[in-house]
């Protein structure tokens, strides 16, 4: 599978999350804008939709799509808004045409020079708002700094590499939404020959695509925050702190915080306390 094929996986398995959350709402707005006019993605969106065609009833779908070129084919129990032209420069107001503000809204851009802040500042008019981007690798600190910027408080981003790279970011205001989207990032075909890279891990491991992702990067970078933290009267971080960091910070889910806290209180690299009992959120960790 190539990067592209695992692109549309994640998107596709967030989707599925996505979209009867969304439809509990009296209307909501998917959006799709991308340099390409390449039909795939599109089309399988379409078809997770229609698997939750039951839900339409006093509901309304939108499904916007801004494409170089016009996408046709695209029917179902949706409002389809297609639209011709820059997807940058005409997105905002094709969101704008469709209703999408203070509705549920997920946007996926796939645009290599990444957004506008008009386009990001459409896209946050959402309620909840959402999106994925798929963009030029090595860009993720200039990213994050763009969607915080704009008003998404939770951000996470992730390089899938294969020959070719792509740097794919998720921005919520969400714990449970970031929480899905890892899930479905992780759940990907591991098989699909495509590796992760974490852009916050200081050595650029390349992870295989696993429900249970090797914990090198994760150890390392709870290290490095840990080694960065304030000096306070406990001289450590809660494990409720370091979960929160894995879930914020870094590719993987909060849940894979303990198998690294273990890993590390194993090879004598941190500390807790108390020393003994359950590794539960109140205890404290610290480096050596």
């Amino acid at each position: 599978m190539s990067v592209s094929g695992v692109v549309q996986e994640m998107l596709v398995r967030y989707l599925d999350v996505w979209t009867p959350t969304a439809l509990h709402a009296r209307r909501a707005t998917f959006a799709y804008a991308s340099h390409s006019s390449a039909p795939a993605l599109p089309e399988a969106a379409l078809r997770v939709f229609a698997e939750f065609s039951d839900r339409f009833r006093g509901r309304r779908l939108g499904f916007v799509v801004v494409t170089p070129e016009p996408v046709g084919g695209l029917a179902g129990d949706l409002d389809v808004y297609p639209v011709a032209g820059p997807p940058v420069e005409r997105l905002p107001v094709a969101l704008k045409a469709a209703g999408s503000a203070k509705a549920p809204l997920l946007a996926f851009l796939d645009l290599p020079d990444g957004p506008s802040a008009d386009l990001l500042a459409a896209v946050i008019a959402g309620k909840p708002a959402e999106l994925m981007l798929a963009t030029t690798p090595g860009t993720w600190p200039l990213r994050r700094g763009e969607l915080r910027a704009a008003g998404f408080t939770l951000t996470s981003g992730v390089e899938l590499v294969d020959g070719d790279s792509r740097l794919v970011a998720f921005a919520s205001s969400q714990d449970r939404s970031l929480e899905a989207f890892k899930n479905a990032m992780w759940a990907v075909d591991e098989y699909a020959g495509v590796r992760y890279r974490d852009p916050g891990d200081p050595d650029g491991h390349l992870l295989d695509i696993s429900l249970k992702p090797h914990p090198g990067p994760l150890r390392r970078e709870l290290l490095a925050y840990l080694a960065s933290s304030p000096e306070t009267a406990t001289g450590g971080r809660t494990v409720t702190e370091l979960r929160r960091f894995t879930l914020t910070d870094t590719v993987y889910r909060s849940a894979d915080t303990t198998a690294a806290i273990t890993s590390l209180l194993t090879a004598g690299a941190v500390t807790r306390a108390p020393e003994g009992g359950r590794l539960s959120g109140d205890v404290v960790i610290t480096a050596v």
